[in-house]
């Protein structure tokens, strides 16, 4: 098949790429961009490892056409960090041992940072229906999910300091 250029947006950077227009998003970003972040885990969207998110929302790339993300904003766990510090899930992973082998890590990450932008507090409840399209095969998952609680209460803090700030700097 004929390659074609496609211009893809991923992690704040813009990236024109020629690839076949059946090329799936998880290739592009392994092979093409060096993103090796997403995993190959399934191929047939039912473990989440490969999660990422199109515009915000959390996708499996395993099954997404590149193609059909040009124009919109694609983040990967490498574009989680902020301002080259550790983002609240990536830090709290570390600090309570969420990951054990650290395969499914990324997509679970990624599932998580799309839960916060969309529910900033979520239940319990919440946390487990956005998680039931990742799998984890080594673990019990109680260490991913205290690390979550520990990043929500985080991105709290830090959300109420930023508010305390801006408002002291506004008098």
């Amino acid at each position: 098949m004929k390659k074609e250029l496609f211009e893809l947006c991923v992690n704040g950077r813009a990236h024109e790429v020629a690839i076949e227009p059946s090329a799936l998003l998880l290739d592009v970003l392994r092979q093409e961009l060096q993103l090796t972040g997403s995993k190959r885990g399934c191929d047939d969207s039912s473990c989440g490892a490969c999660t990422v998110l199109v515009d915000g929302i959390a996708m499996m790339s395993c099954t997404l056409l590149a193609a059909s993300c040009e124009g919109q904003e694609i983040t990967t766990v490498e574009g989680v960090s902020e301002h080259g510090a550790l983002a609240a899930i990536q830090k709290a992973y570390g600090d309570w041992g969420g990951a054990q082998c650290g395969f499914c890590t990324p997509g679970f990450m990624m599932t998580v940072k799309s839960l916060l932008a969309e529910n900033p507090d979520p239940s319990e409840a919440d946390v487990r229906a956005a998680l039931s399209s990742n799998l984890c095969r080594c673990t019990g998952y109680s260490q991913m999910y205290e690390a979550i609680r520990a990043a929500i209460a985080a991105e709290q803090n830090a959300n109420t300091t930023r508010t305390r700030l801006l408002c002291r700097s506004s008098l």
